[in-house]
């Protein structure tokens, strides 16, 4: 019974663990927009290695958004780079203090318009620690490393088109408030669901061993 008991609990504190992992990626919300919405991305940085510190992030932006517009972020400047139109095709924040240790995370806002025909916006980030090791955010949705995807809905009649929909300060923190809540609830998610499994697990365990005694 105490090995049953051991063996159960590896089970659970492995479950416990790989959600922890999972709910650590780099991640840009809103996860759905529709065509030719003005919005606010917010890009949510948690920092995961227990050796160094988090000092950059760089975001690619596709050809699917074209943003503009970035909000301060106090200890941390950003750079931008562009093509031959003058389109932004990438942003890198740089840290000017310590950086972002393993507890910690940070959240950037970014604005600008959603493609007339954009189906999905994905986002390749590189996340670079002070030791120097990269971690790059560009796979697919099941890789250990993904992307994040926003999906682009056909556009509506509240997508707010025009230059009243210039995003104001109210606005993006609404936006970030909300990316936040979403985070959250879907980290909660993955953690209740991997606490399930590993109760059957343990119960499917526990039959056994009582069917064999």
């Amino acid at each position: 019974m105490k090995k049953l008991l051991t063996y159960m609990l590896s089970i659970i504190g492995a479950l416990s663990l790989f959600a922890g992992v999972a709910s650590a990626h780099v991640t840009v919300q809103p996860s759905e927009t529709s065509q030719g919405k003005y919005e606010v991305f917010t890009v949510k940085v948690p920092s995961e290695n227990e050796q160094a510190p988090t000092t950059k992030i760089e975001v690619k932006i596709p050809d699917d958004v074209d943003v503009t517009r970035f909000e301060p972020k106090p200890g941390w400047k950003y750079d931008v780079q562009k093509d031959a139109t003058g389109k932004i095709t990438s942003v890198t924040w740089t840290t000017e203090s310590e950086g972002l240790s393993p507890t910690e995370f940070a959240m950037f806002n970014m604005s600008g318009k959603v493609g007339d025909k954009a189906e999905k916006i994905v986002w390749k980030a590189y996340q670079t620690y002070q030791d120097g090791n990269v971690v790059e955010w560009v796979g697919a949705a099941d890789a250990d490393k993904p992307a994040s995807v926003t999906v682009v809905h056909p556009a509506t009649g509240d997508s707010g088109h025009g230059h009243g929909a210039v995003q104001t300060d109210k606005t993006a923190d609404t936006a970030a408030d909300h990316a936040q809540n979403t985070e959250n609830k879907a980290s909660s998610n993955t953690a209740l669901y991997l606490s399930i499994a590993a109760l059957l697990v343990g119960l499917i365990a526990l039959g056994f061993s009582l069917k064999k005694k």
